[in-house]
């Protein structure tokens, strides 16, 4: 998919600037009338094939894009996609905002996203997730969690989706790190795959648990794949290297005039 185009702007504008928070308020109103009326309307879509739902997953994704770059100025652009390996695989995305579980069935043709169980429970919202083929996990299972993870992984891989991760469990605010979930190197251990690093810079613009959506341009950026082969301390610390160094990279860079 050809990447959103906008001109640059500054990235760092205060909260307490009226012309984001007003946008916000209008793009947010818009945004649940939008997923209100595409939820209810696509109900009978839930007794179609997962294909089927995945693409009115999308529609729904692309009418959200167009309104966030319509009212709130703010788009995206995908850099170094031809590093992505021509077979399913792997991908472990840097998690900084709500955006980019938004984005992910524009990214990848046919994403299995490992998330939270107590997701697909949600009425309605749940039911897609779920018939879209999503990779649950209960992390409150303790060892089963992981192998659920592992299981869901590998039957995702089997029928020819791509597997996304989030290695640090959640949203992590800017400035923040956490340890990344040992799940991202039980799939790389088991399923013999590599796994693409995918950095971002989505948290400069949409923070995490703010309403407030700042006008720019989010960059996503492939990275190359780490090839199977790396023990698993080996693997994790060359995965974070990676994606960590590329995030600063983005980071700096929206900040600069």
């Amino acid at each position: 998919m050809a990447p959103q185009s906008l001109p640059p702007q500054p990235a760092d504008l205060p909260v307490t600037d009226p012309a984001p928070i007003a946008r916000s308020v209008l793009f947010n109103l818009a945004f649940w009338l939008w997923t209100g009326i595409l939820a209810v309307a696509g109900l009978p879509v839930l007794l179609a094939s997962r294909r089927t739902v995945q693409s009115y997953a999308r529609f729904w994704l692309r009418g959200a894009q167009w309104l966030l770059v319509t009212i709130a100025g703010l788009g995206y652009e995908v850099r170094g996609r031809e590093r992505a390996p021509a077979s399913p695989a792997i991908f472990a995305l840097k998690h900084q905002s709500a955006w980019e579980t938004l984005v992910c069935h524009l990214l990848f043709d046919d994403p299995a996203i490992a998330l939270k169980r107590e997701l697909t429970l949600i009425p309605v919202f749940g039911w897609y997730l779920a018939r879209t083929g999503m990779i649950k996990i209960d992390r409150g299972a303790g060892p089963r969690a992981l192998r659920s993870l592992v299981e869901g992984a590998r039957a995702a891989l089997a029928r020819g989706s791509s597997v996304i991760i989030f290695p640090e469990g959640t949203r992590v605010p800017l400035g923040e790190r956490r340890p990344y979930w040992p799940g991202v190197a039980g799939l790389y251990l088991q399923l013999d795959r590599p796994v693409v690093p995918v950095a971002l810079n989505s948290g400069l613009f949409w923070p995490r648990r703010s309403f407030v959506k700042r006008p720019g341009r989010i960059t996503v950026e492939f990275l190359e794949p780490i090839a199977p082969g790396l023990d698993r301390k080996a693997f994790m610390a060359e995965l974070e290297r990676r994606l960590e160094g590329a995030t600063r990279r983005l980071l700096d860079e929206a900040r600069r005039p």
